[in-house]
């Protein structure tokens, strides 16, 4: 079995997972989402394998690169790390309620990925421009930040819909966490999200500068990349500084998530450097 097929299963191993999870969320009952637990802890693990065996198949071909330099590896080292997070976060809180929110992000990836006929799953040689060390560095440190970022986003939108709908006890809202906890959880995710991001900008430059012998172009991935760093920054001041809290910051989060999106995959489509992407 080849990388690809094996990362093509490892789409519907997510799938089932965000079922289950939804199942476990609809019908009230803590085995589906025991399980649901235990394939996405699988997919996780087979999405990591998918990965390794991609980098050995590079060696095999004489190509020899870490897979993260097309649309297709990034969008499978994305849904890796979705996956992963929200796995950590559910053995810290306990709760596995929000994994309806979030597992369906690591399956619709995987699936754009899998499924998607204008990405190509072949393993291609390198561009002279991503024949760099910084090139990992770069693209792992953006990615972390960018699944950070997805988390928010996910625990905006129970935080919403919890924060405007009345609960009790025994409904599906009141089986979620507090609002207290989904918004602290939102701000730390956000705050990991940004170190991450801005990590991943700072590598960029150092890139960029070995690359193309300069730091920053404006190329529009970087131009975008600046957007989406300035909207987490507006939405970290406002929640330190002017105290913002709640439903603002939520609003904010999703708005942050759509600039990422806009970033990721908007901007590959367009003339510049970085549209090597959309191969």
């Amino acid at each position: 079995m080849n990388s690809s097929n094996l990362l093509s299963i490892i789409t519907f191993v997510y799938g089932l997972a965000a079922f289950l999870y939804i199942a476990s969320l609809v019908f009230k009952r803590s085995l589906p989402g025991k399980l649901a637990s235990v394939v996405l802890l699988t997919g996780a693990i087979g999405n990591a394998a998918g990965i390794i065996l991609r980098w050995q198949e590079s060696y095999k071909l004489g190509i020899g690169h870490a897979p993260l330099s097309n649309l297709y590896e990034s969008l499978v080292f994305f849904a890796l790390t979705i996956a992963v997070f929200y796995l950590i976060i559910e053995r810290k809180y306990k709760n596995r309620i929000i994994g309806s929110f979030i597992a369906p992000l690591a399956f619709l990836t995987m699936a754009y990925a899998s499924l998607s006929p204008n990405i190509s799953d072949q393993i291609q040689p390198l561009l002279p421009a991503l024949k760099s060390n910084w090139l990992i560095a770069h693209v792992i440190a953006c990615f972390i930040g960018y699944s950070a970022f997805a988390l928010a986003f996910g625990i905006s939108l129970v935080y919403l819909i919890k924060q405007n709908r009345k609960e009790d006890s025994d409904s599906i809202l009141g089986r979620l966490p507090s609002v207290n906890v989904l918004n602290e959880l939102n701000y730390q995710l956000i705050m990991f999200g940004f170190l991450f991001l801005t990590v991943g900008i700072i590598t960029g430059a150092v890139w960029a500068n070995s690359a193309w012998g300069r730091y920053w172009g404006w190329d529009p991935k970087e131009t975008w990349s600046l957007i989406t760093w300035f909207v987490y920054a507006t939405l970290l001041h406002a929640r330190m500084m002017r105290g913002w809290d709640g439903k603002r910051i939520a609003y904010l989060s999703i708005v942050g998530f759509m600039a990422v999106l806009f970033t990721y995959f908007g901007v590959n489509y367009l003339p510049g450097l970085h549209s090597y992407g959309s191969q």
